[in-house]
């Protein structure tokens, strides 16, 4: 699965060696990026990160349209330096003149949300309650009080879970 993405990492790279007249240094790829991004640049770090997941389920349009996306952050980075926009002209520039692309900000590939478990916190307040990820909880239970804006008691675990 890598081989194809770092291949077609290294062919955007010659089209724009090619179409600019001169070299770039290439990135380092990771392939540890989870979540709703398709990729990542990271422009000081010469670094590429990508969301295998959504490689696997959009492959062919991954490899087109992301990865040219992503390396033409790169390359606008090293042409034209740290004060262009993201998505800015230079960005647009590289992504119509050299890779033929349209230069779509975002993608719509579908993302396929976990359900996560939340602890049911209350308060005071008739039906109220407050759903708090593992991560508050477990601050809660480390002493750390949450509580309510309306009436100002401190939530407590009413011992109810729920996955939402």
């Amino acid at each position: 699965m890598p081989e194809q993405l770092h291949a077609r990492v290294e062919a955007c790279y010659q089209q724009a060696e090619t179409f600019f007249k001169r070299g770039f240094e290439r990135p380092r790829v990771s392939f540890k990026l989870r979540g709703q991004k398709a990729g990542v640049a990271h422009l000081t770090e010469n670094l590429l990160r990508f969301n295998p997941q959504l490689y696997k389920e959009n492959h062919d349009h991954f490899l087109k349209q992301t990865v040219a996306h992503e390396v033409a952050h790169l390359i606008a980075h090293q042409m034209f330096g740290g004060a262009i926009r993201p998505h800015g002209e230079e960005w647009q520039l590289i992504m119509r003149g050299v890779y033929e692309l349209t230069p779509d900000r975002c993608h719509t590939y579908a993302i396929t949300r976990t359900r996560r478990s939340r602890f049911v916190y209350r308060c005071a307040c008739p039906e109220r309650d407050f759903p708090f990820s593992a991560q508050r909880h477990a601050l809660v239970r480390k002493g750390r009080r949450y509580f309510c804006r309306s009436c100002r008691v401190t939530l407590v675990f009413s011992g109810e879970q729920r996955l939402e």
